[in-house]
């Protein structure tokens, strides 16, 4: 009964969510729409990414990820990710919640600025919009592709947590929109570990051990179909912890705690390419926006590796972070042009790399603590990190002034530089800008 009222209530979101797919990839039909669209693609330049200047603040936010409400009183921020839209940016955290933020309207404009300098030190720049409670450490989370705030059918998010079913959340409201139930042997409940919509929007990926489940979007419950990743004795083993779908060839990466990656047929999960070469756990698997190269990066594995697909024999180069003496997994994300890829690590520091040829190009302090996320806003010239670590002592130890909190930075260009500041463990996390 359960089941069939979660399908019935889900069936109105799902044609809104097949609607919202054809709109993005259909084309547009008609002279006149076509010659708008030609127009409005002239009228529009993508903003020149330069490296020379180190960000600037915007906004810093620190308070909300340690209040006294927290389950946890050495709250620290996990990661962070922006919508597909550019609207806003969805934040992890280990008091097993997910928070969303709102750009704000003027967060290119002047006044931002003047909030940015003055909200140094003080009170968090504003509140989460949104607060999503999730019962147990949220393993992974990720935005539906075409989602859109003129739409709110499509503004939803998926995340899994553990000993819980897949959860589809309405990202305006904070209501549980549907659920995606995998089960074991034992006819038990079995959580994903990590996620990821396909490309078109109409299939939900979720990563187990040895294992791939596919879930229909439109068909929330029990049903699914399942893909062994030893098919051939030479897939990866162990916990999938990341999936990465190409945007250009219908491929699909996955990267395991096997040290192991592999890349797949998305339509029927034929293999294709088994890497080795990582000296940790996967912990991301990341394609280029041409989809030609992968990137893989390990857990305690100072360098992320870039694959060419089209010859997957050799390393093409690596790229070095500081991470090798930190379990937690340190994000990296590709800027929209495709060029420049930024990372973070334990020491601090967001490094930027030239992809043409694997040079560092620049580096900047982002944080006084890990920095495990870093993600480019996808058209305009910001970005946004989190950061901090779970740390432990004796009582004598902590004091009320150092103890371990979330905090969130972000930083933004503003015609010269690209990079989103991130979120770390300080009492005065803040939003940046490019100078």
């Amino acid at each position: 009964m359960e089941e069939a009222a979660e399908e019935q209530a889900a069936a109105p979101v799902a044609g809104d969510f097949e609607d919202a797919a054809e709109n993005g990839t259909g084309e547009e039909e008609g002279g006149s729409a076509a010659a708008a669209e030609e127009d409005a693609a002239a009228a529009y330049s993508w903003p020149e990414l330069r490296f020379d200047l180190p960000p600037r603040r915007r906004y810093h936010f620190a308070d909300q990820f340690r209040s006294p409400c927290s389950s946890s009183a050495g709250n620290f921020l996990k990661g962070v990710k922006w919508s597909p839209d550019g609207s806003s940016f969805l934040t992890s955290s280990d008091d097993n919640s997910l928070r969303m933020f709102y750009l704000p309207e003027d967060a290119y404009g002047a006044a931002a600025e003047d909030t940015a300098e003055a909200a140094v030190g003080g009170q968090d720049s504003y509140g989460a919009s949104l607060q999503v409670n999730e019962g147990e450490p949220v393993y992974d989370f990720c935005w539906y592709p075409y989602m859109s705030v003129s739409d709110p059918a499509t503004c939803v998010f998926a995340s899994t947590s553990r000993d819980h079913p897949i959860h589809l959340w309405d990202a305006t409201t904070g209501e549980l929109r549907c659920t995606y139930r995998a089960y074991d042997a034992m006819d038990e409940i079995t959580a994903a570990l990590s996620i990821s919509f396909n490309s078109t929007g109409s299939k939900l990926f979720a990563g187990y051990n040895k294992a791939i489940r596919v879930f229909d979007v439109h068909r929330p419950g029990r049903d699914f179909e399942q893909y062994s990743l030893l098919k051939g004795g030479e897939g990866p083993t162990g916990i999938i912890s990341s999936i990465s779908f190409s945007p250009q060839n219908g491929m699909l990466a996955v990267g395991s705690y096997s040290q192991t990656t592999a890349v797949y047929a998305e339509g029927n999960m034929e293999p294709l390419y088994v890497l080795h070469g990582q000296l940790g756990g996967v912990t991301q698997v990341l394609f280029s926006k041409d989809g030609n190269y992968l990137y893989t990066g390990g857990r305690k594995d100072p360098y992320i590796l870039c694959w060419d697909i089209r010859n997957t024999v050799d390393i093409v180069y690596k790229l070095y972070r500081s991470c090798d003496t930190t379990n937690q997994r340190v994000q990296f994300d590709i800027e929209p042009c495709g060029k420049h890829l930024a990372t973070g690590g334990q020491d601090g520091m967001v490094h930027i790399y030239d992809l043409q040829g694997g040079q560092w190009v620049t580096g900047f302090q982002a944080a006084a603590d890990t920095v495990n996320g870093f993600s480019f806003h996808p058209y305009l010239p910001l970005a946004t990190t989190s950061s901090g670590h779970r740390r432990f002592g004796m009582e004598d130890e902590f004091e009320e002034e150092s103890s371990l909190a979330g905090a969130m930075r972000t930083a933004a260009l503003s015609g010269s530089f690209l990079a989103h500041k991130n979120l770390e463990t300080t009492s005065n996390p803040k939003l940046w800008r490019d100078r």
